[in-house]
């Protein structure tokens, strides 16, 4: 892992004590409704025992969501910083998840092990190649006929919230967050044959559904 990665990395085990209460500050009434709109498009409900990987995770609140619809699934959080992964575990009082700890963009499972890949509002702090080696690697681990499913923020209405919330882009670094912000869905389709773009009801978040 780069120096940079590391230290992202320990920015985030610092921040995971601080990250759910910033996030309900953040979104709100919206962020049940997020986890909700992320999960019932997986489309698992016929699916016996699905697994499914969250692909940084964070402090696990979409894996715990995708696993209390899914009692007999087998799902997988998976972040680079151990701080986050603690806080998730803190949060799995059932323990039905199965976390692992590692960079996304080397995946360590097998090809094509998943029926659902998940990523959700965290492509955008992965920089240039990092997030294209992140996105061939979720490629890699769904199944044939199984989904990537890249969740991100759009662009607030809220003046003051816009603000933020570009401060938090231009943290990327001015070029990755213009190249962010602008891409739309075409970086998705250079990597998967089918790509589309759907939006929660509230319009706060929008979901990129990506097939192989």
């Amino acid at each position: 892992m780069s120096k940079v990665r590391t230290g992202r990395r320990k920015y985030y085990d610092i921040f995971s004590h601080f990250y759910d209460l910033l996030i309900k500050v953040h979104s709100r009434n919206y962020g049940e409704e997020t986890r909700r709109f992320l999960v019932d498009s997986s489309l698992l409900e016929n699916t016996i025992k699905p697994k499914i990987l969250d692909v940084c995770c964070g402090t696990g609140s979409v894996i715990l969501s995708f696993a209390r619809r899914f009692p007999d699934s087998v799902a997988v959080g998976y972040d680079f910083s151990h701080g986050m992964l603690l806080k998730a575990y803190e949060k799995d009082l059932s323990h039905r998840l199965i976390l692992i700890e590692g960079d996304a963009a080397t995946l360590p499972f097998e090809n094509e092990v998943f029926d659902v890949v998940c990523c959700s509002h965290a492509l955008y702090e992965l920089k240039g190649q990092v997030r294209k080696k992140a996105l061939l690697e979720m490629r890699r681990v769904v199944k044939s006929h199984g989904l990537v499913l890249i969740m991100e923020h759009e662009v607030p209405r809220n003046q003051f919230i816009k603000i933020l919330f570009y401060i938090r882009m231009l943290m990327m670094g001015p070029k990755d967050s213009r190249e962010f912000l602008k891409q739309g869905i075409s970086s998705f389709r250079e990597i998967f044959t089918n790509v589309t773009l759907s939006h929660t009801k509230s319009g706060k978040s929008k979901l990129v559904i990506c097939q192989k």
